[in-house]
């Protein structure tokens, strides 16, 4: 009788074990899932975003957009997968016909892909705020940014901001489809489109909702 209750109490006692390792299975995949399709925190590395974030600003993402086939609009701040190459030596390399970033890091193998793409280890991003649409014609010259010909309204940089290419880069161009033209605010201290291309949609991560920290600067950011 005394092993017969034991047995009963062991398979009791694995029973709930199992249970408990399929409750928090369960939990950690909801959570993988909602950080990678609905939203998540992230944190600003540098000052390429400089005055509008700063480093260390905490800020909430809206990951929707991977499942909305949202496009984002001129002026939002997005993030996305940082281009492989983000530096041409010559304008020889440069392709102003089809200016899309170049992306060759895709990991070999699904394991590998998850860790890249959903858990994000090893994985860089880059912060920036959209300037152009697919189709619109981008130009800067004198300082300016103009598109379709017309000068862009920029309240959100300094005073005596001037945009130039940086180095060897992108300067009159038309947006390919299906592709975004991004820039930092602090445009003398932002590596960005200028210098790599234009982002395709299905690798930017996410538009910036709110910040979260510093608590004196909580909620939406213009």
């Amino acid at each position: 009788m005394k092993k017969i209750l034991n047995f009963s109490l062991n398979n009791s006692i694995k029973k709930e074990i199992i249970e408990w390792i399929f409750c928090i299975l369960i939990a950690l995949i909801l959570a993988l899932l909602f950080r990678y399709f609905i939203a998540t925190p992230t944190t600003v590395k540098m000052t390429s975003m400089f005055p509008t974030l700063e480093d260390k600003d905490k800020l909430l993402l809206n990951r929707t957009i991977r499942i909305s086939n949202k496009i984002p609009q001129r002026g939002d701040i997005i993030t996305f997968e940082r281009p492989s190459k983000t530096k041409f030596s010559s304008t020889d390399e440069i392709n102003t016909a089809s200016p899309i970033a170049i992306y060759e890091n895709e990991p070999a193998g699904l394991f590998n892909r998850f860790i890249y793409y959903v858990l994000e280890i090893g994985k860089e991003s880059y912060i920036k705020r959209v300037i152009a649409l697919p189709g619109e014609h981008v130009k800067i010259k004198d300082g300016n940014v103009y598109i379709n010909d017309k000068k862009l309204d920029e309240p959100y940089l300094n005073d005596g901001i001037v945009t130039d290419v940086s180095g060897i880069g992108f300067d009159d161009f038309i947006v390919p489809e299906n592709c975004i033209f991004a820039m930092g605010d602090n445009r003398a201290g932002s590596i960005d489109c200028r210098n790599f291309g234009c982002i395709p949609f299905n690798k930017i991560e996410g538009i910036v909702l709110f910040r979260i920290f510093p608590f004196d600067k909580f909620g939406k950011i213009q």
